[in-house]
């Protein structure tokens, strides 16, 4: 297995220099951050993911004020009060992306989302408390009581609300084949306990957090070389 500052050294000369890799790195929210972040700020992450797999991201992003009007700003407590009827008219309405199936979704995570707020004071805070160095168990609490969190999903939604975490993006996971450090299906349990086991031992080498981690071997390998050359 690659040491850290094997993998950091790479990542450094396709970059260009240690100035322009750091520039590319970007840290996780603090767990203050984290905390501040509603019940609603979640879901309505949580759809978007949802809604943008296996679609142009463009095309939900620039649907996403309808998304918004319709569904009430996301807010967990009148979506939990919604009919079942109403449902079926919002998934129809043309200001949205019309999916019945990932509609569907919006209810039952605003449930999950309820119901761990009841035994954890708040969403943010569960998700705050969660210890990165068993990421992959969050990730499997999300695909088990949720509803379409599993894959990249539910990590991805972490990622873009600041919780630490790595990703099996196509990269790392080349990257992870290629070393033998997983093979087999990408989300067994074998192959996310052996990653999970190789990002603690670089978090322990470097002292970073697994989402810079992640980035630094996703900048290590793939077709992402930047055209500048090596500054003294």
């Amino acid at each position: 297995m690659e040491k850290f500052n094997d993998i950091y050294q790479r990542a450094v000369e396709r970059k260009g220099s240690t100035q322009m890799l750091q520039q590319l790195l970007a840290k996780p929210a603090s767990k203050r951050q984290l905390v501040a972040l509603s019940d609603d700020d979640w879901l309505e992450e949580f759809t978007r993911k949802v809604f943008q797999s296996g679609f142009y991201w463009s095309v939900i992003n620039s649907k996403w004020a309808g998304f918004r009007e319709v569904f009430w700003q996301f807010s967990v407590e009148k979506l939990l009060m919604m009919p079942p009827d109403m449902l079926e008219q919002k998934a129809s309405d043309k200001r949205i992306v019309r999916n019945y199936k990932k509609v569907k979704t919006i209810p039952e995570n605003a449930f999950m989302i309820h119901e761990v707020t009841q035994q954890h004071g708040s969403f943010s805070q569960f998700i705050a408390d969660w210890p990165s160095e068993d990421i992959i168990g969050l990730w499997a609490y999300l695909k088990k009581h949720g509803a379409r969190l599993g894959g990249n999903t539910g990590p991805y939604t972490l990622r873009a609300l600041g919780k630490d975490t790595f990703l099996l993006s196509r990269d790392v996971e080349s990257y992870l084949r290629a070393h033998k450090i997983i093979d087999g299906g990408l989300q067994t349990k074998k192959s996310l306990t052996a990653a999970q086991a190789f990002f603690n031992e670089l978090q322990q080498q470097s002292g970073l957090s697994m989402q810079e981690l992640s980035l630094i071997i996703a900048y290590s390998v793939g077709d992402n070389r930047v055209g500048i050359s090596q500054q003294q």
